[in-house]
């Protein structure tokens, strides 16, 4: 008697045992074998760091756990990934490889055409389900909020009740650390725990007390990472959907809005940070959507016309050695070098502090995007390529339809850590700084920087570059491109196919697009 045909589902950044569309149906259609492959190419790319490894075996500890415990089986593979679907094919009577949809990096976008070529070749079905808003051979953006919408409108799928495991034993090659990856250690000590009950856990407490000053809170590295939701590395590895956590918040709002009706005593701060948050996950897949449309924006100006623009600067040596003390936070202005080295060490930052250290790049250095985005992704944990890159040419101005952001770093200091609690955390050489002069310690007396134990130059680096001066030569060489008619024929073909569609009403306050779900 032949075995029972196997329904293989590939987990990829889907992590997840609920809300997970290929794995009801395939266990609906038989035995279920579960799989993760940990991909050389991958793992040996410029934007993984070991942090990632980390985290994706803390989710692949606690999925193949919950899968065990509804009768089922996780196993793992390390190699490419034809090649180890192929080997699996050949030993195992596979009937159907059962996936989500992914909107990747360049590498797993081939990755996935080599996958779709060999599912053709063995003549064996290949299902891919959405689990976000992002919709595949999109012409133009018409329609494409009220589609988000409706998907999100349906309830999340349960987690299946029981799995059928395959009666045929197959090995499973185990989880692999860092180290025999032959990845280099980590710089980052404090990061976020992988798994679906932490996602839950941090879901959970942002919605019932962290979450209450969100909108207000979110842009200070001070308040935001008890503040902001902290999801954006659970929705990353799809540790949980989008839209259990779009229910879940119309579900909060929904509670508020009843105590505040039957006469309860609710914090009306709660109202605005619900809505700025629910914004957030529908500019997620916008922004991801983006790259699905046009993958090329990985490696190249999403508006063609800025080609040239900074290129031969950011390959001279003055250019080189200012991404170096980029890198480094070493740039003499104390938000930027903090943030750079906070986002080393814990795989985060807020999404304004994350603007402002790309604008500082792209305008104020004068360096090409695509460096310091590969830099940043591989430092951030909660990497996501499709936010990343869109992100990142908005910030330096390179997408022909967003205004130029031009962050000045010392305002931001006066603004948002004007204790300087952030800044002494992470560049302690300005622990004795006053507060006074943290936004621009360069300008200190010489007499108040031996008091302070910080001489500037020595201690702590000057300025790299003017503010002023810096930022009008940005200005006048972007003026100078973007007044050419060939640059206003691109800006519109750009908005036709990215731009938003969905209309905004006069408010107060205008909400800016962000990176996501902070």
């Amino acid at each position: 008697m032949s075995p029972e045909p196997i329904q293989l589902v590939w987990f990829k950044r889907d992590l997840r045992v609920a809300d997970h569309r290929p794995l009801l149906e395939a266990t609906a259609a038989g035995p279920v074998l579960g799989l993760y492959i940990y991909e050389p190419e991958i793992l040996h790319s410029p934007e993984f760091d070991s942090a990632h490894l980390v985290f994706i075996n803390e989710c692949l500890a606690e999925l193949e756990a919950a899968i065990r415990d509804l009768g089922g089986r996780l196993i793992t593979r390390h190699g490419e990934a034809v090649a180890v679907l192929d080997a699996l094919a050949e030993s195992l009577p596979i009937a159907a490889l059962w996936s989500h949809a992914e909107t990747g990096n360049a590498i797993t976008y081939r990755r996935d055409l080599r996958v779709a070529a060999w599912a053709r070749r063995r003549g064996l079905p290949w299902r891919e389900f959405r689990q976000d808003g992002v919709i595949r051979r999109l012409k133009n953006r018409d329609g494409w909020s009220a589609r988000w919408q409706r998907l999100m409108n349906q309830p999340p799928l349960p987690a299946p009740s029981r799995l059928q495991a395959p009666k045929i034993p197959v090995e499973s090659a185990g989880r692999l650390s860092p180290e025999a990856a032959g990845l280099p250690r980590s710089t980052k000590s404090d990061v976020q725990r992988g798994g679906m009950k932490a996602a839950v856990h941090t879901l959970e407490s942002f919605l019932q007390h962290r979450g209450v000053d969100y909108r207000t809170a979110m842009s200070s590295p001070v308040t935001a990472p008890e503040s902001c939701s902290r999801l954006s590395t659970y929705l990353a590895y799809g540790c949980i959907s989008l839209r259990s956590v779009f229910h879940a918040t119309r579900k909060r709002r929904a509670e508020l809005v009843d105590q505040r009706e039957t006469g309860g005593d609710v914090d009306r701060r709660w109202f605005g940070s619900i809505a700025s948050f629910e914004a957030r996950l529908r500019w997620h897949c916008h922004f991801m959507q983006k790259l699905e449309d046009e993958p090329r924006i990985e490696f190249e100006n999403f508006c063609r016309v800025f080609d040239g623009l900074r290129e031969d600067f950011t390959a001279s040596a003055a250019g080189r050695e200012r991404l170096e003390r980029w890198k480094a936070g070493m740039t003499g202005y104390p938000m930027v070098d903090a943030c750079m080295r906070a986002v080393q060490a814990t795989g985060w930052l807020n999404f304004r502090m994350r603007a402002m250290l790309v604008s500082f790049a792209a305008y104020h250095l004068w360096l090409h995007w695509r460096e310091p985005a590969v830099f940043l992704a591989r430092h951030f944990l909660d990497f996501e390529p499709g936010i990343h890159f869109s992100q990142f040419q908005m910030q330096a101005g390179t997408t022909g339809i967003n205004a130029m952001r031009m962050y000045s770093p010392a305002k931001q200091v006066i603004d948002q850590d004007p204790h300087g609690v952030f800044i002494r955390r992470w560049v302690p050489e300005l622990a004795g700084v006053p507060d006074a002069w943290l936004a621009e310690p360069h300008l200190m007396p010489l007499s108040m920087q031996d008091r302070a134990g910080c001489r500037v130059g020595r201690d702590y680096p000057a300025p790299i570059v003017d503010h002023r001066d810096a930022l009008a030569e940005a200005r006048r060489r972007f003026a100078a491109v973007r007044k050419t008619p060939t640059a206003r024929e691109e800006f519109a073909r750009i908005r036709e196919r990215h731009g938003s569609r969905k209309r905004t009403t006069q408010r107060k306050r205008r909400v800016r697009p962000t990176h996501g779900c902070s």
